[in-house]
């Protein structure tokens, strides 16, 4: 599969949104800042992101951007479908003319690959990315915590 950075971006930045909730837009600037990605190149990949009506824009004073439909029903596949990155592992980009104008013999193994990723990214909602980001951040501070109450004469071993 050839999952270029739009394709990543797009579900970076979703995720990003879907994680500021839907209080308030969230403007691009600040996905742009938080994820270390280009303002211009997210404008690019929300514009096909509201057209494909996942996003709504917000104008004026306190815009920007908001999820158009439940974070449960907004997949991965939905996500990097929506910027036109194609999940294809073919040589051929299905066209069947990968060896010499005709299949080659690996095609249906690729094909078959290509069916079990869609399926997957496709069960992949952002509300189970937004689900494990709580869970990676709430083991971060019980780690933090957990670090915390130890008393600092602990950490030394004694000699023998």
């Amino acid at each position: 599969m050839r999952l270029t950075t739009k394709g990543r971006f797009a579900v970076t930045a979703l995720l990003d949104l879907a994680l500021q909730g839907n209080s308030s837009p969230v403007k691009l600037a600040e996905i742009s800042k938080r994820q270390h990605i280009s303002l211009s190149y997210l404008e690019q990949l929300f514009a096909k992101l509201r057209q494909r009506k996942l996003v709504e824009s917000v104008r004026g004073p306190g815009g920007g951007y908001c999820l158009a439909k439940n974070m449960e029903q907004v997949s991965v596949a939905d996500i990097i479908l929506a910027v036109d990155e194609p999940i294809d592992s073919t040589q051929c980009g299905g066209k069947e003319n990968c060896h010499n104008d005709k299949k080659c013999m690996t095609h249906d193994l690729w094909k078959k690959l290509n069916g079990l990723i869609f399926d997957h990214l496709g069960a992949v909602t952002l509300k189970h990315l937004v689900d494990d980001q709580h869970v990676r951040q709430k083991n971060v501070l019980q780690m933090q915590d957990m670090r915390g109450a130890i008393p600092k004469n602990e950490h030394t071993t004694a000699s023998v």
